[in-house]
C-alpha cells in the first residue's frame, strides 16, 4: 500500500495583529495547552512580565535562534512562538523571578515594536484545525502505543503521563503533550512547534518516539545484562563463602588459600632485605582480605610476583684466574690491549681484596663496528658472570629507567629492574648500549635518571618508582658504550671511566680477518678451508680498496660476499677456486671502491703532503698552493673548516713575517693572489694539524723551490713558527707508511706517541722531530738553503 498523505488547511486568524510583551528564552519552547515553570533573570524580561500582569496577563514566549548574540534583534528569534497566560508569579530575593505560564496558541511574530525597556512584538495568532479524519485517528493511536512503551522503559517519564495523553482528544494537542514530555533538544522542540498541520506534527512525533524507543530498549538490554552479571557475582560470592566454611569443617584448603600460602613461602625464601620483606608481607596480607573479583587483586599480585622473582642475594662466583681470563679475552678479541689490561687489573685487585672492591663503571667510546658490545660479552665470559644488555638509543621517557608508579594502569618497573630479573643474579655484567643517543622531552630526562644507577655512592639503594623499595645495584658491573662523548651529560660522564676504542689499523684488521672473520664466514656458509682460502694479499686489498671504516663490519660483509659466490659454485657442482688472491678479487667484488692517497710521483713546487686522522683511520692529504697576479687576496677551497682556515691564515702571516729571510720582496704579497686548495673537495676537513703542511706548500710556491715527494708532515704552526703537538699520530704514521712515504716530519713533543706505532713501520720510516718551522723547511724543501 502507498503512503496516505493528508493535507489539512492551516487557518490563520483574520483578526488584526496583536501587540504583546515578548519573553525570549534560551532553552525553553512552550507548547499550547500546557503549563510550564520559567525562571527569569534578565531585567528586560522581568519588565515584560510586569507589563503583561498589569494588563490581561498575556505574553508571547519565543525561543532564541542565536544563543551567542549579546544584543537581540528580530533575526535572532524564531518566527513561531506561543501566546501564554501568566498564572502565578514569584519574586525571588536575588532579583530573579519564577512564574508559571499556561500556553494558549501558536503565534507568528511579524515585527518587533520596541526592545526598551522590554521587548514588545506584533504577532498574528495561528488557529489550527481540530478535525480527526481516519488517518489522523490511526496515527494518534500509534503515537499513544509508542508513548506507552516508552514510559514503561524510561526512568524519567512519569506513569501518569500516559493517562493524561489518553484523555486528549485533539491530534495537535496530543503531539504537543508528547513533545513536551520527551527529552528533546531545543531545535527538535522548535520543529514540532513550527509544524502547523496537526497530522504532520503527529507524524514527526511518531518518528521521534520510534527513535527514543530504540534507545530505551538498548539501555534496558544493557542494564539487564549488567544486573545479571552483578547477581551472578553475588551468587558466586555466597557459594564461595559457603564452600570455605565446608572446607574449614572438613580440614581442606581452598585454592586461593593454597596460593596465598605458596606466595608467602616464596617471599620468605626470596632473600629480601628486612624492609623489603616487611613491605611484601603487608601487601600479601592486604591481598588475603580482598575479594577475588576486586580489580586491586591483579595489581597487588603482579607487584608481589616482581618482588619474589627479582634476585636479592643470588650471585655468581667471579672467576679470578687471571691467566685464564686473559686467554679468554685474547681468544675472542684481537688487539684492544688497554681494555684487556684494565679488566685484568680489576680482577687482580678483586682477587687480592677478597671481593671487597667496588665494581667499576666503564664507558667504551669508539666508532661503530669497533667491537664495543662484543667486548662486553667477552668480559662477562672471562669473569664468569651473566651478561645482560639494554639499548638506550632513542629513549626519551624517564619511566623507561625508573618505571611507572603503581597508580597507573598497566604500570611496570623500569628497564633496569626488568633486566636484573632477566639476569637472575645480583652481580651480572650489565651493558648499556648507545648512552650518547638518550633523548629528552616533556616526559623527563632519562640521562638524569641514570645518574643514580651509575653512581657507586648511590646505586646500593636504587629507587624504582614501581617497586617503591630500595634495590642494591652496587655489585653490578656496568659497561656503557658510545660513539661520541659530547652528547653525554657532564655529570654522567664524570661517573664513568672512559676507555677509547680507536679505529682498527690495517694490520689489526688483517689479524682480525685471519683469526675471526674468515673462519666465521666459512662456517656460516658451510664451506671448508679446502674449498676456500684467502691469501694475505687478497685480505689486505679488501681492507684497502673495498672498505673504508673504523671497524670491521663491512670487511666481514665483503668476505661473506665472496663466500656466497663460492658456495653457489659448490652447490652447482662446479669446482671452487680454493684460493682467492688479490688478482682475482675483481671477479668477486667488482672494481675497486675506495682509493687511498699515495705519495707524489715527483718533487713539485707548491705541493706538500700532509696526513689526516679520521674515524676510518688515517690518510695522506696533499696541499696545493698557486700564485697569481692580483691584489693580495687569499682563497681557500676544499671544504675547509674554521680551524683549518685559521691555520692557513697563520701560515701566510708567518711567511710574510719571514719574507726577508726567504729573499722575498715585501710588496710581492700586495700584488699576488694566493689560492690554497686541499683535495678532495667533496670531503669536509678541519683541525690545526695541517698548519706546517700549508706553510711548507706556501713557502715552496713563494721561493719557487720543490718539496720532496717522499716527505709527509703533521703539526700545528704558530705565528712565531713554533710547531705544536697534534693528535692521532699512530693513524697518521700508518697512513704515511701505506702511501710509500719515507720521511715523516712531526712535532718533537709527539715523540712519546710513537710507542703505539708497530715496530716494522718505525723501521721503514725515518722520523724527523721538529720544534720550529725552519727545521721543517730544511727537511721538506729540495734546496737546503731555506
Amino acid at each position: 500500500m502507498g503512503d496516505i498523505v493528508v493535507e489539512e488547511e492551516i487557518v490563520i486568524s483574520e483578526e488584526e495583529a496583536l501587540e504583546l510583551p515578548l519573553l525570549p528564552r534560551r532553552d525553553t519552547v512552550i507548547f499550547p495547552h500546557l503549563v510550564t515553570q520559567l525562571v527569569v533573570v534578565r531585567q528586560s524580561s522581568l519588565r515584560a512580565i510586569e507589563e503583561a500582569i498589569a494588563h490581561d496577563r498575556a505574553i508571547v514566549v519565543v525561543a532564541r535562534r542565536d544563543l551567542e548574540a549579546a544584543e537581540l534583534t528580530f533575526d535572532h528569534l524564531y518566527s513561531i512562538g506561543t501566546e501564554a497566560t501568566i498564572g502565578r508569579h514569584l519574586k525571588m530575593p536575588d532579583g530573579t523571578g519564577t512564574l508559571w505560564v499556561h500556553g494558549q496558541r501558536r503565534v507568528r511574530i511579524t515585527q518587533l515594536v520596541h526592545d526598551e525597556p522590554f521587548f514588545k512584538a506584533k504577532v498574528v495568532p495561528i488557529e489550527e484545525s481540530t478535525g480527526k479524519p481516519p488517518q489522523t485517528e490511526a496515527l494518534m493511536r500509534a503515537v499513544l502505543a509508542l508513548f506507552e512503551k516508552s514510559i514503561k522503559l524510561s526512568l524519567k517519564l512519569p506513569e501518569d503521563a500516559y493517562i493524561a495523553a489518553m484523555n486528549i482528544e485533539e491530534p495537535g494537542w496530543l503531539a504537543d503533550f508528547v513533545a513536551s514530555s520527551l527529552d528533546l533538544a531545543l531545535e527538535k522542540r522548535q520543529e514540532i512547534l513550527e509544524a502547523l498541520d496537526p497530522h504532520d506534527r503527529l507524524q514527526r512525533i511518531n518518528i521521534l518516539l520510534a527513535q527514543e524507543l530504540d534507545v530505551l530498549e538498548l539501555q534496558s538490554k544493557i542494564h539487564t545484562q549488567v544486573q545479571e552479571e552483578v547477581d551472578k557475582s553475588q551468587r558466586e560470592y555466597f557459594l564461595r563463602e559457603q564452600l570455605k566454611a565446608i572446607q574449614k569443617e572438613l580440614g581442606d584448603v581452598d585454592p586461593q588459600t593454597r596460593e596465598m600460602n605458596e606466595l608467602k613461602e616464596k617471599i620468605a625464601s626470596a632473600g629480601m632485605p628486612e624492609a623489603v620483606m616487611q613491605k611484601a608481607n603487608e601487601e600479601a596480607d592486604r591481598l588475603t582480605t580482598m575479594p577475588p573479583a576486586s580489580p586491586e587483586v591483579s595489581v597487588i599480585r603482579t607487584y608481589l610476583d616482581w618482588l619474589v622473582t627479582l634476585p636479592w642475594d643470588k650471585e655468581t662466583e667471579d672467576n679470578l684466574d687471571i691467566k685464564q681470563a686473559a686467554k679468554v679475552l685474547d681468544e675472542n678479541h684481537y688487539g684492544l690491549t688497554k681494555v684487556k689490561e684494565r679488566i685484568l687489573e680489576y680482577m687482580s685487585v678483586r682477587k687480592l681484596s677478597e671481593g671487597k672492591l667496588r665494581s667499576p663503571i666503564l664507558c667504551f667510546v669508539g666508532a661503530p663496528g669497533t667491537g664495543k658490545t662484543s667486548l662486553g660479552k667477552s668480559i662477562a665470559q672471562a669473569l664468569g658472570r651473566k651478561f645482560v644488555r639494554i639499548s638506550l638509543g632513542g629513549i626519551r621517557d624517564e619511566a623507561e629507567i625508573r618505571g611507572h608508579r603503581r597508580t597507573y594502569v598497566g604500570a611496570l618497573p623500569g628497564r633496569i629492574i626488568q633486566t636484573m630479573r632477566t639476569a637472575g643474579t645480583i652481580n651480572p655484567l650489565f651493558m648499556m648500549d648507545e648512552i650518547d643517543k638518550v633523548g629528552m622531552d616533556f616526559r623527563g630526562d632519562p640521562s638524569s635518571a641514570l645518574l643514580e644507577v651509575l653512581d657507586p655512592e648511590q646505586n646500593f639503594a636504587f629507587s624504582d618508582h614501581y617497586l617503591d623499595v630500595p634495590y642494591n645495584l652496587s655489585k653490578v658491573m656496568f659497561i656503557t658504550t658510545a660513539n661520541v662523548l659530547d652528547p653525554v651529560l657532564p655529570a654522567l660522564r664524570d661517573r664513568m671511566e672512559v676507555i677509547d676504542l680507536p679505529g682498527y689499523t690495517e694490520e689489526e684488521k688483517l689479524g682480525i680477518a685471519v683469526q675471526f672473520l674468515v673462519p666465521k664466514q666459512l662456517s656460516e656458509h658451510a664451506l671448508t678451508q679446502d674449498q676456500l682460502r684467502f691469501s694475505t694479499g687478497a685480505l689486505r686489498r679488501i681492507i684497502r680498496e673495498y672498505t673504508r671504516e673504523a671497524g670491521v663490519r663491512n670487511l666481514e660483509r665483503e668476505i661473506g660476499n665472496i663466500c656466497r659466490k663460492v658456495a653457489r659454485l659448490v652447490a652447482e657442482g662446479e669446482r671452487p677456486p680454493h684460493l682467492v688472491t688479490s688478482q682475482s678479487l675483481a671477479k668477486y667484488l667488482g672494481p675497486q671502491k675506495f682509493f687511498w692517497g699515495t705519495a707524489e710521483e715527483r718533487d713539485e713546487i707548491g705541493v706538500a703532503m700532509g696526513v689526516a686522522h679520521t674515524e676510518m683511520g688515517g690518510d695522506v692529504l696533499g696541499v696545493e698552493v698557486t700564485l697569481m697576479e692580483g691584489r693580495g687576496n687569499l682563497t681557500l677551497t676544499g671544504q675547509l673548516g674554521e680551524v683549518m682556515r685559521e691555520s692557513a691564515q697563520a701560515a701566510l702571516s708567518y711567511a710574510r713575517s719571514r719574507s726577508a729571510a726567504f729573499d722575498l720582496d715585501p710588496k710581492l704579497f700586495e700584488k699576488t693572489d694566493i689560492h690554497i686548495h686541499v683535495p678532495a673537495g667533496a670531503i669536509p676537513k678541519d683541525g690545526p694539524s695541517a698548519g706546517i703542511t700549508i706553510a711548507t706548500a706556501l713557502i715552496s710556491a713563494l721561493v719557487r723551490q720543490p718539496v720532496h715527494k717522499e716527505v709527509a708532515m703533521t703539526g700545528e704552526i704558530t705565528l712565531r713558527g713554533r710547531v705544536l703537538p697534534v693528535g692521532g699520530l699512530k693513524e697518521k704514521v700508518l697512513a704515511a707508511h701505506r702511501a710509500g712515504i719515507k720521511t715523516f716530519v712531526m712535532p718533537k713533543r709527539n715523540e712519546k706517541d710513537l710507542g703505539d706505532v708497530p715496530a716494522n713501520v718505525r723501521r721503514d720510516v725515518r722520523f724527523v722531530y721538529v720544534q720550529q718551522m725552519d727545521e721543517v723547511l730544511a727537511t721538506a724543501l729540495v734546496d737546503k738553503r731555506f
